[in-house]
């Protein structure tokens, strides 16, 4: 049976591999390329190809106070309809961010010149963000346009652009709170303020968030082992992660309210992420690590050593995908483009899916003996041609020690497959032996016989009621064969032996007062000698 699933899982993991590693090429089938369309492909000399390219080029405009330049990433139609200057309406809109403004990471913004077509919006408008202002709600939009010598551009769109406050006042930022900055602050002194600002908030955030979640520890611990009545399982090493994960949950809400701009929390957004993912990795690890030594104590507790190998297997399997999933989104968030990266991770998940099918065969194997549970460490068991006690149940084999004494080690998908007898799991033992009585008793004593055997045997002090019979077996010439069938409860092979013996000679000390003879094995020869004699007979001998 392990080895079927691992046939399966080894051609399942091949199949996935495969779609991973071939999605761009299949998305090139059904977009317009430069294959069907053989001239140049022209490229914005803004770098508004995709939906995160402008936002992040519009970014980099506001944080350099280049309204001028940010003006290219908004809708140029309503630009050139409303009769209001551009530099206004980016000011506008930059207050009306900073205000309440609130821009998609960057891996959510799609990264595709024909944006993102799963979102249930029209194919040339992607969501990139919202707006919270007061009581309005507002869809941060970018429009697709394409122009007449087929350049694709995304800018803000005309929706957003028109749906904005029509008055918006200048909120304060963290530095001015702070008293560190003003309006006439050089632009880039100012950003370097917000960011010191920025950074003496995150540090005050943390510690009180992790005194915080100290005490609610300290409280917990204490309410539950006075409740309880038990230890309290979860490890003082997780509070620093927590403590981690609750900043990077509440920061977002923190620095719109304190006034920090939105492009410092766009760039501070980014190691916010990484350091959000990397603190919920290290929780995870943390907990995996805590419910696996829980579970590996259990097992032992139980007298199930053989789980404690598949267990450690498992948080280390559980563990790397933890790490992995981690580093990918990390260096996502980085901004790495991990297309190729994956893909040779596929072509060499190809290379070890069809190298490590055993592998995968007997790790399924183990999976399998364990959570079947044929047998434990300590029985007797007897497999195939071998019989003997486990010894061991390993994440590839399991031994077994036969009786004489030699160590036999079975791959477990070649062991999860075969037809196990588990002699320790049996809960009473077979007694059954036969009496072989002369032919010349009478029957009517054999009749006694038998009658009064099959009442000594119900009542006596080693059997129990499960089965108990005196019958004639057979008829043979020179005797008659009677079976006795009954169960003895014993602890073990060799309690059920002493007491086998003890019901035996007891039985045969009780067959003395009947006129009986037991029958023995015999053998007769017959002689047969020839007397007749055989005379020869004379010939004559032709004359020549």
């Amino acid at each position: 049976m392990a080895k079927k699933i691992g046939m399966v899982l080894s051609g399942v993991v091949m199949v996935l591999l495969m779609i991973i590693t071939t999605p761009s090429h299949a998305t090139a089938k059904l977009l317009p390329t430069s294959q069907e369309n053989p001239t140049k492909t022209m490229v914005d000399s803004f770098g508004r190809e995709t939906p995160r390219g402008a936002v992040q080029g519009l970014l980099r405009a506001i944080a350099a106070e280049d309204y001028e330049l940010a003006a290219n990433y908004l809708d140029g139609r309503y630009l050139a309809k409303t009769q209001t200057p551009n530099r206004e309406i980016v000011e506008h809109l930059v207050v009306a961010l900073d205000a309440g403004g609130k821009l998609y990471p960057d891996l959510q913004i799609s990264h595709a010149s024909e944006g993102d077509l799963s979102d249930n919006l029209p194919s040339d408008i992607d969501k990139v963000g919202e707006l919270h202002l007061m009581n309005e709600h507002i869809d941060i939009l970018l429009n697709r346009r394409v122009t007449d010598d087929d350049m694709v551009f995304w800018q803000v769109s005309s929706q957003t652009l028109s749906s904005l406050p029509k008055m918006t006042t200048h909120a304060q930022t963290l530095s001015e709170r702070l008293g560190l900055s003003d309006d006439t602050t050089h632009a880039q002194t100012k950003y370097w303020l917000e960011l010191s600002a920025l950074v003496l908030l995150v540090t005050v955030l943390y510690l009180a968030i992790n005194l915080a979640v100290w005490i609610l520890y300290w409280v917990s611990k204490g309410l539950y082992t006075t409740l309880t009545k038990k230890p309290f399982r979860i490890m003082p090493s997780v509070i620093m992660p927590l403590s981690l994960v609750v900043l990077s949950l509440i920061l977002p809400i923190i620095m719109i309210s304190v006034g920090v701009p939105l492009t410092l929390r766009s760039s501070f957004g980014r190691i916010k992420d990484i350091v959000a993912w990397g603190a919920t990795a290290w929780l995870m690890l943390r907990l995996l690590d805590g419910i696996f030594r829980r579970a590996e104590a259990n097992s032992l507790k139980r007298g199930r050593p053989e789980q404690v190998s598949i267990l450690n297997l498992l948080r280390k399997v559980a563990k790397a995908l933890m790490i992995i999933l981690a580093v990918i989104l990390i260096f996502g968030n980085l901004g790495f483009d991990l297309t190729t990266g994956i893909a040779a991770l596929g072509v060499g998940g190809l290379a070890l899916a069809f190298g490590a099918q055993k592998t995968l065969e007997n790790l399924i194997g183990s999976v399998v003996v364990v959570a079947d549970r044929p047998v434990y460490v300590g029985d007797y068991c007897k497999f195939g041609t071998y019989e003997g006690t486990v010894i061991d149940i390993g994440i590839r084999s399991t031994r077994i020690r036969t009786l004489n004494r030699t160590i036999v080690t079975v791959p477990n998908g070649e062991f999860s497959s075969l037809q196990i007898e588990n002699f320790t799991a049996r809960d009473m033992f077979y007694f059954l032996h036969d009496l072989f009585i002369k032919r010349t008793a009478d029957l009517a004593e054999i009749e006694r016989m038998i009658t009064n055997l099959q009442e000594f045997l119900a009542t006596h002090r080693l059997t129990n009621h499960e089965w108990n019979q005196v019958w004639i077996k057979q008829l043979r010439q020179e005797c008659y064969v009677i079976e006795m069938r009954a169960y003895i409860d014993a602890d073990g092979a060799q309690d059920f032996y002493a007491k086998q013996s003890v019901l035996i000679l007891e039985i045969l000390k009780f067959l003395e007062s009947y006129h009986i003879e037991h029958a023995l094995p015999s053998q007769s020869i017959t002689v047969h000698q020839n007397h007749d004699q055989t005379t020869p007979k004379h010939e004559k001998t032709p004359k020549t």
